[in-house]
């Protein structure tokens, strides 16, 4: 069988994304580990410690820029994280002062909703 255990999304600058996703999204930082001029940093969700990781990796690779610069010109989410409460997590983050491109709206079975992290990328929020 295979699992997922880690993924990742290209950051512009690790300590800002760090701050970013535990500070305001509430992630705990799982791994932190000095990699040349850049770290293994991951970070969990405090209710699966021990589940998938999100690799916050640099985007020092011109390929990496390029490609994170393209789809968050498009529009498109570099990736979608899982709430119970959308509407509620929307007001939350709203009131610490993320930017979302779009607010809660329904979409078929789901609702999503989409905010900038502050570190490159648009980020999708859905529940479903």
């Amino acid at each position: 069988m295979i699992t997922i255990g880690l993924t990742s999304i290209f950051v512009e600058n690790q300590d800002r994304a760090l701050a970013f996703y535990t500070e305001v999204l509430g992630f705990i930082k799982k791994e932190d580990t000095p990699v040349g001029d850049f770290r293994w940093l991951t970070v969990v969700s405090p209710a699966e410690p021990d589940g998938v990781e999100l690799l916050l990796e640099p985007n020092a690779h011109p390929a990496a820029a390029a490609y994170q610069k393209a789809i968050r010109a498009d529009g498109i989410a570099a990736t979608a994280l899982a709430v119970d409460d959308l509407e509620a997590e929307h007001e939350r983050m709203t009131s610490q002062g993320v930017t979302f491109t779009m607010p809660p709206t329904p979409a078929g079975p789901t609702t999503i909703a989409v905010f900038d992290d502050t570190c490159g990328n648009l980020i999708q929020l859905y529940q479903s």
